[in-house]
């Protein structure tokens, strides 16, 4: 039985499985340096040990999903950042193969069923200035589908469980995606980031779902990065539009400045809100920036885990 068909079966019989959460927070808690270009994936080069450490502590807290440090990675900008094309498709190997070894050995450890998801950002991430919370890049689809396409594919082979397509502030890129997940075949989740009931390029959220609707290779779709207080509704309208079960990892109700690279402003996140969200469908659930190991394991807590 492959990992994969065990984590869909478990959406499908009504299980809630446990996300992890940020990356980034975790690895600058834990002292890592993360003002390079590169951002996370620079540790995939030079510290992989931080990364697995990180992806570790999230498991022993209760997570059963790893999500890779491939979020802000492309083999254009890492190339740009200075490595050569088989460089940059390395490390982005690489942030798949350091979350399995490390599934790996903790569910060989625990006896747990553990998964690992492939990160895929929206364009707007790599251009590291805020542009995934606003969407709306001036792009074609052709030239979306070029960027996509060659990460996605890189990614899949890697071997992950499924992707995690997160983060997308725009339906006309989500389109553009849900096409290539579709021609992989690989188990994804389509995840948009959002501001009340519109996406952050201000499409309604039901028009933005139905992108997701009738799609062979998508098991999830729903919402992060986003305020926790915009979690209920999305979930509430993904559900009904797509059928589909929901995807849940707000962050913890701050605002990110992309001049400042900075997150301001007060922080709301509260796990008690966390069986309201499976009440309306979610089935994935966990945190995104600034969500911590502690919290993920208060998650754990409030789903009886």
């Amino acid at each position: 039985m492959t990992t994969d068909t065990s984590l869909t079966r478990r959406l499908a019989d009504g299980g809630v499985v446990v996300l992890d959460g940020g990356l980034s927070n975790a690895l600058e808690d834990a002292g890592a340096d993360l003002s390079s270009s590169l951002w996370t994936a620079r540790l995939l080069l030079d510290e992989p040990e931080r990364v697995a450490a990180v992806h570790e502590a999230y498991f022993r807290a209760g997570a059963e999903v790893a999500t890779t440090a491939s979020y802000q990675a492309s083999v254009p900008s890492l190339v740009d950042a200075g490595l050569t094309r088989a460089e940059a498709e390395a490390l982005l190997t690489a942030s798949v193969t350091v979350a399995r070894e490390v599934r790996d050995r903790v569910a060989a450890e625990t006896g747990r069923a553990l998964w690992v998801a492939a990160s895929v950002g929206p364009y707007g991430a790599v251009l590291a200035d805020g542009s995934e919370y606003t969407g709306r890049y001036g792009l074609s689809p052709a030239r979306l589908r070029d960027f996509h396409a060659p990460r996605l594919e890189l990614l899949a082979a890697a071997g992950p469980d499924l992707l995690a397509v997160e983060t997308v502030p725009d339906l006309d890129e989500a389109a553009v995606l849900v096409e290539l997940l579709d021609e992989l075949g690989l188990p994804a989740w389509l995840s948009y980031s959002v501001e009340g009931d519109r996406t952050r390029a201000g499409q309604p959220l039901p028009e933005a779902y139905a992108v997701a609707a009738g799609r062979r290779s998508l098991v999830a779709a729903g919402v992060n990065c986003s305020a926790p207080v915009d979690v209920l509704g999305a979930v509430r309208t993904a559900t009904r539009v797509t059928g589909l079960p929901a995807v849940v990892y707000p962050n913890r109700g701050e605002e990110w400045d992309g001049r400042r690279k900075a997150w301001s402003g007060g922080g709301a996140f509260d796990p008690a809100l966390v069986p309201t969200w499976v009440d309306a469908g979610a089935r994935l659930v966990g945190g995104c920036c600034r969500v911590g190991p502690s919290d993920i394991g208060t998650i754990t807590g409030a789903l009886g885990g």
